[in-house]
């Protein structure tokens, strides 16, 4: 087959995949994860259910697609902070405010405990660690972030602190409890010693 076929055949699978992500997502928003079927996401795609079943086995498996695509758009979110430059004091409170406030707006329901089941979870979790264990160890570098404990337990620290974001009422508490983490990381003056 020509290249242009395959790579048109590719282009037309991947669409038809992202839209079933989308129309999943949003009936499971609209009807709850228990009362969608495999029927109705082939219907409101406007495609077969046998051509459904081709790309997805259910609709947990479709719901973890979606939140696997999520969960990565996510970390490009914070990657290209980190990547953007300027200070670093700035980048590490642009990373911790991002990551809280996903965690604030996206953490809630039934579907947590069904979107993370999968290895993606854990992968994203790593890789969250090493972008903010990254700029821990730049700000310890630059004097702003505190040296006295390794950069590691001080990643752990900040995303401990920051998962209680989830239970939080309002953006202002997730704001409070950014700079409450961001006051923990700081490196002591000389005369608070």
């Amino acid at each position: 087959m020509p290249k242009l076929w395959n790579d048109t055949i590719t282009a037309h699978r991947q669409a038809v995949r992202e839209a079933l992500l989308d129309t999943t997502a949003s009936l499971v928003a609209e009807n709850g994860l228990a009362s969608v079927t495999m029927t109705q996401i082939a219907e409101q795609a406007g495609i077969g259910r046998a051509t459904l079943y081709k790309y997805f086995p259910d609709v947990e498996s479709i719901m973890r697609a979606w939140h696997e695509r999520r969960v990565g758009g996510h970390l490009q979110q914070m990657a290209e902070i980190v990547e953007r430059g300027g200070g670093v004091e700035q980048r590490l409170e642009k990373v911790l405010s991002t990551y809280a406030m996903i965690d604030h707006e996206h953490h809630r329901g039934e579907l947590v405990a069904v979107l993370h089941q999968g290895s993606h979870v854990g992968h994203a979790q790593a890789h969250l660690h090493e972008l903010v264990r990254m700029l821990l160890v730049e700000g310890a570098e630059a004097g702003v972030v505190r040296s006295d404990v390794p950069a590691d337990e001080l990643t752990r620290y900040s995303l401990a602190a920051l998962s209680a974001a989830s239970s939080l009422r309002s953006k202002a508490a997730v704001r409070r409890l950014v700079t409450v983490t961001l006051s923990g990381l700081r490196a002591q003056a000389e005369g608070d010693r």
